[in-house]
């Protein structure tokens, strides 16, 4: 009776992956696939009959393998060195795109008139000429580092930090730092391990920037599985040096594919003076769906509702900004890019989280359906008038049942009694 039960609960729990599963892996088969020929990264020439076109130059740092390709530059598999390249990309007139989407040519060379071109190549080959390469694209000091998430080759990324550039407006340096993936829905596990392998690399290129005169602030946007490296590169900072470089003021977590209580960790081990963070939650997100059943039904912090406890309340006290995006509709059939696809959002990026503003005031109008959570206080953007707490407040980590997740700010040493955290 016990082996039928276990039968049973088993083929149960097959029924509800293939339910999420199939669909999802069919969306992101069908998303990475449908007009996105391989290899667009050979730079064509802008002419004189090419119309008028838009160019995000950006510095690119990556972990990746090189391919031995020009028109793909960087494979998906893992090297041990960290390369810099200097990119440009032209994005067509806006009277043939539609904000919050990268147009992806439909046959090579790409159309500069049509079709987002690479029109610039340059490796960089030491440390010297990427700082050179910052002090010649300074924008006031100001650095905007985009770490994207699972399933992207290396054009994904530059593509789509190049469409977030252009359509927010933003006034900043971009630096794209791309992680191995192998750009397969199949390869969820191989790409988690790529984001650990890549911490320290991703540690070292935010400590250089930090380092560098010529930089006053920092803001990080991480996507998916890319927050999960950008927590872990963070904490590993809190960790050796107690505390998070202070020009890192900004860091915006879209989608983050992390497991609540792996969360409340690594932000108390980044330590006492963190920067300014801001994360993007939607309740429909298919991909954190199915990424919650990989990793045994445990809940993703980029699936909650931030106005319901105990999330509200943990929110508040880790003045932890989160706003909602569960009503915001998008031509993202999963429901996981909303960040970068809805042109508000994007513009919201843009003009205020990475000039370090909060969303706690009442000027605020990005769209129908969005709610901020701010200092605990859930109501619809464009009237938020709750301020973020600045005093310490002091949390203890209780113990907590396995089935109510929260996001808790304190720690638990071995063998310890939990101790109070000063949370900034």
């Amino acid at each position: 009776m016990i082996d039928n039960a276990r039968v049973t609960i088993s083929s149960a729990r097959t029924r509800r992956m293939m339910a999420i599963a199939v669909p999802v892996a069919l969306s992101l088969g069908l998303s990475s696939c449908a007009g996105k020929p391989k290899g667009v990264m050979t730079p064509v020439a802008l002419t004189a009959q090419t119309p008028k076109t838009a160019q995000v130059d950006m510095l690119v740092a990556t972990t990746r393998q090189p391919s031995g390709d020009p028109a793909t530059l960087f494979s998906g598999e893992r090297d041990a060195n960290t390369f810099m390249t200097d990119v440009s990309v032209s994005i067509p007139p806006e009277t043939v795109r539609k904000p919050g989407t990268v147009q992806w040519p439909r046959k090579l060379p790409p159309d500069p008139a049509t079709d987002f071109a690479v029109t610039r190549v340059r490796e960089l080959d030491t440390l010297a000429d990427g700082k050179e390469w910052f002090k010649q694209h300074n924008v006031g000091g100001h650095a905007f580092v985009f770490v994207h998430g699972f399933n992207n080759r290396y054009e994904d990324s530059v593509f789509r930090l190049a469409q977030i550039i252009h359509d927010s407006g933003a006034q900043t340096t971009p630096i794209l730092f791309t992680w191995p993936s192998r750009a397969n829905v199949f390869e969820y596990n191989y790409d988690k391990e790529s984001t650990n392998y890549s911490r320290t690399a991703l540690e070292d290129t935010l400590r250089i920037l930090s380092q560098a005169p010529n930089v006053k602030d920092i803001t990080i946007l991480a996507h998916s599985m890319g927050t999960w490296l950008t927590m872990e590169s963070l904490r590993q900072m809190g960790i050796r040096d107690g505390n998070v470089p202070s020009k890192i003021q900004n860091v915006i977590l879209a989608s983050p594919d992390i497991d609540l209580d792996v969360f409340a960790k690594q932000w108390v081990e980044m330590g006492k003076k963190k920067p300014k963070f801001t994360i993007f939650v939607s309740q429909d997100d298919r991909a954190l769906a199915l990424s919650s059943f990989i990793s045994g039904d445990v809940s993703r912090l980029g699936a909650i509702d931030p106005s319901k406890e105990p999330y509200r309340t943990d929110l508040e006290k880790s003045g932890i900004t989160a706003i909602d995006l569960t009503k915001v509709e998008t031509d993202d059939g999963l429901h996981h890019g909303k960040f970068a696809e809805s042109p508000e959002i994007v513009q919201l990026i843009g003009q205020r989280l990475i000039k370090g503003q909060t969303l706690t005031d009442s000027n605020i109008s990005v769209g129908t359906g969005i709610a901020a959570v701010v200092a605990g206080t859930a109501r619809g953007v464009g009237n938020v008038a709750a301020t973020t707490l600045s005093a310490p407040v002091n949390i203890i980590e209780n113990p907590r049942p396995t089935t109510k997740k929260k996001i808790v700010v304190g720690e638990t040493l071995a063998g310890e009694q939990p101790k109070p955290v000063s949370v900034n």
